[in-house]
Parts: structure tokens; sequence; C-alpha cells
């Protein structure tokens, strides 16, 4: 019993010596709860162990795995005809083997090659420069819209034309800058010359850039937009605070950001630099001619199949993935020396 001084008698101060885990654990007043065991961490759990306790997981894996092999894995073996006479009535394995004669148009520097080695540089650096930042600039003009109404109603406009076919595209190109197309046509009727958009030579690579921008632009905001959300809005109300403007946020805030994203993207289209289109080339190279349309994948396509190099072609199209893979590797390496993970982390 407690005593009129406020202090415990020794029978009570034994009491609640006791754990008090007895009091509010399962087991009966008074007594001490039983340790709980702690689970093991995942990383001492066997192959076999972590295996059945993901199945669900895994098996959900399944269908993306076997495509994944089916198309992107299991058609490599067929780089094998690079070093082969390959004739596709033969079976692969029986061609005659020729070594690197069909790298020749490479070491050598056949001109039909160079020409669509010259062509693919060139359209991936144009658009490096307007096409790859076209997505950033877009999200950060639809993030600085106030109505969340209209921004999505804005988004759902840009995003259509990412689900139109290249067939499609172009032929909407067409119906508008076509010899027949909608702008000639208002320019006839004012007594204007027509203007060739689609078949000169020299504004070719600027047609595509167009196309590409106005095909793609919309979708490829979704992950910067995405990003923009992350950012703690505490970070603008306290630049508000200190009197920066909106291009100071801009600059110390949001690019700072979304630089991880720009990184990574920007890794991943180096690494696709040398496929630059091959169904919205080869559906207008026929307007414009192979000497300024010819890329290597159409290079690999106009000298394969059509024209039955499949060795050769084959040759070009191995070297391409091999420079691919090189581009993505030092890239990776150089966002790692600036502190960015890339594609993936130093181990």
């Amino acid at each position: 019993m407690a005593r009129a001084d406020g202090v415990l008698s020794p029978e009570i101060q034994e009491t609640k010596r006791i754990d008090p885990a007895g009091a509010t654990g399962s087991g009966p007043p008074g007594t001490t709860a039983p340790a709980r065991r702690s689970a093991p961490p995942s990383g001492g759990l066997s192959w076999w162990a972590r295996a059945r306790r993901d199945k669900v997981l895994l098996l959900m894996a399944l269908p993306g795995l076997a495509l994944l092999l089916a198309f992107h894995y299991l058609p490599l073996l067929g780089n094998l005809i690079a070093f082969q006479e390959y004739l596709p009535f033969v079976p692969m394995g029986r061609s005659a083997w020729v070594g690197l004669d069909n790298f020749a148009v490479i070491f050598n520097g056949d001109p039909e090659f160079l020409n669509a080695l010259k062509n693919t540089l060139l359209i991936t650096l144009v658009q490096v420069i307007f096409v790859f930042p076209a997505p950033i600039a877009l999200a950060l003009l639809l993030n600085s819209l106030l109505s969340e109404r209209i921004k999505r109603i804005v988004q759902s406009v840009l995003y259509l034309p990412h689900f139109l076919s290249w067939v499609i595209v172009i032929a909407i190109f067409q119906q508008v800058l076509g010899g027949s197309g909608m702008i000639n046509n208002a320019l006839r009727s004012q007594g204007i010359a027509a203007i060739d958009f689609l078949g000169n030579p020299d504004t070719f690579i600027t047609l595509l850039t167009s196309q590409v921008i106005w095909k793609d632009t919309g979708w490829g905001t979704i992950l910067f937009l995405a990003a923009l959300t992350q950012i703690d809005t505490g970070l603008y109300e306290a630049a508000r605070v200190d009197g920066a403007s909106r291009l100071r946020q801009l600059w110390h805030i949001t690019m700072p950001g979304i630089r991880g994203l720009i990184i990574l993207l920007l890794i991943l289209r180096l690494g696709d630099s040398l496929t630059v289109g091959f169904e919205q080339i080869i559906l207008q190279q026929n307007l414009v001619g192979r000497p300024a349309s010819e890329v290597l994948d159409t290079y690999v396509y106009n000298n394969g199949v059509l024209a039955g190099q499949w060795g050769v072609s084959a040759a070009v199209g191995l070297v391409k993935g091999l420079v691919a893979v090189v581009l993505v590797i030092g890239a990776n390496k150089i966002a790692h020396v600036f502190g960015e993970a890339g594609v993936y982390r130093k181990s």
C-alpha cells in the first residue's frame, strides 16, 4: 500500500520492478513475456527458400521473361551469319565460313556504308539537340499550369500522337505538306509556286525531326512530370521567401531535382543512337532518294533483305550493336564520375 508521504511500499515497488510486458503482453499479469524471435535476414535465406517465398512474383514475371528470351536473346544466335556466306535456303550451320570478309565494307570504307553512317550520325546529333530536350521543356511548361483540369486536358491531347503508327503519321504529313497537300493548295490559290516539303533532300533531316517531336514529345513528358511531383514544394516556398525568381527556382531547384532522370534517359538514348527510326525513314525513302535518307538500319534492310547480302548486313548490324553497348557503358561510367547512379550503380 502507498504511504501518506507518497512513497510506495516495498511490496508495490517490487511489483513495479517486474517486466511490464506481463501487463500488456499475452501472458498473465506479473509475468515476464517471452522474448520475440527476430526474423532471419533475407540475405541468410537460400536461393530455393527465396524462390519459394517469392513464387507468385516469379510466376508473374515468366511471360515477360519468355518474350525477352524469344525475341531478344535467342535471335542473337543469328549473328553467326556475319561470319558466313549465308544463303536462306541452306541451314545456318552449313553455310560456308568466310571469317571477317563480311566486315570489309566497314574496314575498307565502302562509300555506301560511309554515307549511311554519316546520315545516321547527323540525324542522331540533330535529334539529341532538338528532340531530347523537347519533353523536358514541355513537362516544365505543363507543370507551371495552375489548373489541374486544364493540365489533364492538355496532357491527353499531347499523348494522342504517340499511339498513331508511323504509317498514319506520315500520311498526315503528306496530306498537310505534300504536293497536293493543304499548304501547297493554299499557296497555289494565292498564285504562289508550290514548295516541295517532303521530297527535298536538303530538308529531309528537318522533316524527320519535326515528325518525331510531334509524335513522341507528349508521351516523353510522363516520366519528367512524375519526377517533378517528387520535388519538395517547401523548397520553392523557401526560395520565394528568399526572393528567388522563377528562373532561379527552375535552375537551382527544378533542374537538380530531375537531373538524375535526365542523365539516365540520355544514357539510354546514346545506346539507341545508331537506331534513328527505320520505319519512319523507309516509308519516305522513295521521295528523297537513298543518298539523302540511307541510314544504318535501312542499309541493312536494302542490302540484306532486298539485295541478298545477308552476311554483310549481319556484320553491319553486329558492329552497330557492339558500338551501342560501348556507348552505354562509357556514358554510365561518366555518370558515376559526376555522382549519378546512371543505368546501374557501381558495385
